[in-house]
């Protein structure tokens, strides 16, 4: 599934691309996440731990920069992991697009990703409403670490804050909700 958000951060877009290159430096404004190994040029094992009401899913893989290309300011990572109990997997590909917009950095995310297992039972509203949580509170991360000087690892670590189940949930139903009622009550786009 095809998966596009974007978020902007209040930084200029050379902080934002400096710090989005530290993958290292990225993961405590991922909640639930752990790298624990570094195989060298840009490729890491970890572990995502992610709790959605009575489902808690473990995954365990290797994530890698594949491609960064600063004429663009255009990122491409890949991610692949499996579940610790073995009930399935997850395949990402995520491209992120810079822009600088006001004094802000955009960011446009793509993401294609095939999951099976649990995860896949929450069908792809869900997903894509729970992805977004994800990343508001990563971009809030991110430029709190570019605004605390945190960026390469030199200042201060800036956790993401824990993002509960219950605060997933309620967000990505708000979410839902605001959808349906943009259908059933927004402006028309019949001709």
């Amino acid at each position: 599934m095809l998966i596009e958000i974007d978020f902007s951060v209040g930084a200029p877009i050379d902080k934002v691309w400096a710090e989005l290159q530290d993958l290292p430096g990225l993961v405590p404004c991922l909640p639930g996440a752990e790298l624990t190994q570094d195989f060298g040029g840009d490729r890491y094992e970890g572990k995502v731990v992610q709790r959605l009401g009575p489902v808690t899913m473990r995954f365990t893989g290797v994530a890698e920069l594949v491609d960064s290309n600063e004429a663009t300011h255009t990122l491409v990572l890949h991610a692949a992991g499996s579940e610790d109990k073995g009930k399935g997997n997850a395949d990402m590909t995520m491209t992120m697009r810079l822009s600088s917009v006001g004094g802000k950095t955009k960011v446009d995310v793509s993401m294609d990703l095939q999951i099976s297992g649990a995860a896949a039972q929450f069908g792809r509203g869900m997903i894509a409403d729970v992805s977004g949580v994800l990343m508001r509170s990563f971009a809030d991360c991110v430029e709190a670490k570019i605004n605390s000087g945190g960026a390469g690892g030199t200042g201060t670590i800036v956790r993401a804050k824990q993002a509960s189940a219950l605060s997933i949930g309620v967000s990505a139903a708000v979410m839902a909700l605001k959808r349906v009622l943009r259908r059933f009550f927004g402006p028309s786009t019949r001709p």
